[in-house]
């Protein structure tokens, strides 16, 4: 596709309704994203596909899938849309306050049980920003830009990402005193095999990385079973069991005295990662949280028991 062509066949807002489009994978969506008429986004994608003489999305019944065509001029329009928000960080300079809204995403144990409660001191320091946090569940996408950056367990092997990391994070079992009471703790896994445990729903677990259970208990099998890691400490809290719990959720102050850490006493180790897709990273707006995020997580270190990462780094 060269680059006469693509100029003569559209401006710039017809190329962010195609983004939108490519990015939701239906018109519905990315209507509601744009705020425009279903029907006038559907007459503009068909004008534009007029225009260039080829299809450039499939309809179907669930949605729209990019043909060949499609995903060439989506990788065109992210390269000119990277290189437009370059272009804007650098007119603006270092010293540009952060304004507008920028999109956090995070696992529900960062989000809601480590970073909502420390959101008051980001809103303080940038009046101007409206943060919204979103959690990110199976096939969360930064390229779909369900997000501006997102806290991800892992280091994320593909997509135009920049990731940095964060902390290392330690998990470790734990079970409530009320049930401790009538169930002794164990002494070691043949024990602890016997116990009512608490994990995640095995088929809806969003990461590889969240299956740890199997750490602590070969051939572990939950009696409780919740996608939730702040679900499964409340769970384990009101005596449904042992779980393998975050370490940085089942201590402190607001759980003192509510768990007890039970034999056997090895960890699990997990990483966050932050990521941003590569078009985004110096948008001072996303700028602006990616330095809180390091900053916070840098402050809290000693709760998260594990080493703290530096740099950003590109993906392959």
């Amino acid at each position: 596709m060269q680059k006469s062509t693509l100029a003569g066949a559209l401006d710039w807002d017809d190329a962010r309704m195609f983004l939108a489009v490519a990015r939701a994978g239906q018109m519905l969506g990315a209507s509601r994203a744009l705020g425009v008429n279903q029907a006038t986004l559907s007459r503009r994608m068909a004008s534009l596909e007029a225009a260039f003489g080829t299809k450039l999305l499939a309809r179907r019944t669930h949605g729209s899938e990019l043909t060949d065509a499609g995903v060439a001029l989506f990788e065109t329009l992210e390269r000119v849309e990277a290189e437009m928000l370059g272009a804007q960080a650098q007119l603006q300079g270092t010293g540009a306050a952060a304004a507008g809204v920028v999109r956090i995403g995070a696992p529900d144990g960062f989000g809601v049980g480590f970073l909502a409660p420390r959101l008051a001191a980001f809103a303080e320091r940038h009046p101007a920003l409206v943060v919204q946090l979103v959690p990110t569940p199976r096939g969360f996408s930064l390229s779909r830009r369900e997000a501006d950056l997102a806290v991800m367990v892992g280091r994320p092997e593909k997509g135009r990402l920049v990731a940095r990391k964060l902390t290392d994070y330690t998990l470790g079992l734990y079970a409530s005193p009320a049930y401790l009471a009538v169930h002794p703790a164990p002494r070691d896994a043949a024990e602890l095999a016997e116990h009512r445990l608490v994990g995640y729903v095995e088929d809806l677990i969003a990461a590889p990385a969240l299956n740890y259970a199997a750490e602590f208990l070969r051939g572990w099998r939950s009696s409780v079973e919740l996608t939730s890691a702040i679900g499964q400490v409340e769970a384990v809290k009101a005596g449904s069991g042992i779980g393998a719990l975050h370490d940085y959720l089942a201590v402190g102050p607001c759980r003192e005295g509510s768990l007890a850490r039970v034999p056997p006493r090895q960890r699990a180790v997990r990483s966050y990662w932050l990521a941003i897709h590569e078009s985004l990273r110096d948008v001072a707006r996303v700028r602006a949280a990616a330095d809180w995020l390091t900053e916070v997580v840098r402050q809290e270190a000693p709760a998260f028991g594990g080493d703290q990462g530096r740099g950003f780094r590109k993906l392959p």
